[in-house]
């Protein structure tokens, strides 16, 4: 097996090719600086979880960033592709992206940053 097949059948695998969204969730930091460490693994855990639960594991890929740089009112997240940031992704606030964002397509307005 060439790289080539091997990367297509990673692809394969993990769903890739059916990957409508991406969100980053800023947790677990080597500083933390945005949220107490404790914080942003719980909403790691809840996410993670509760996308799995849902069945949005494929189609909706989701990865742990040790910094997305914005150090205050953390977690933080970042849904792709449409390059919505959002603050203080606490579960409840996560479960809001989830349902209304990730499964319905509409942005969280009230927890939205940087000029989305």
């Amino acid at each position: 097996m060439n790289e080539n097949d091997q990367l297509m059948e990673i692809s394969k695998k993990l769903g890739i090719p059916k990957i409508k969204r991406h969100i980053f969730l800023c947790c677990d930091q080597t500083k933390p600086k945005c949220c107490k460490e404790t914080e942003g693994l719980e909403s790691w855990e809840y996410l993670k979880t509760r996308l799995k639960k849902l069945g949005l594991d494929i189609g909706v890929y989701r990865s742990k960033a040790n910094c997305l740089r914005v150090c205050t009112q953390g977690p933080i997240a970042v849904v792709y592709p449409e390059g919505i940031w959002y603050h203080s992704c606490s579960p409840m606030v996560l479960e809001l992206i989830i349902q209304n964002h990730l499964i319905g397509g509409k942005p969280v307005q009230e927890y939205m940053f940087g000029g989305c």
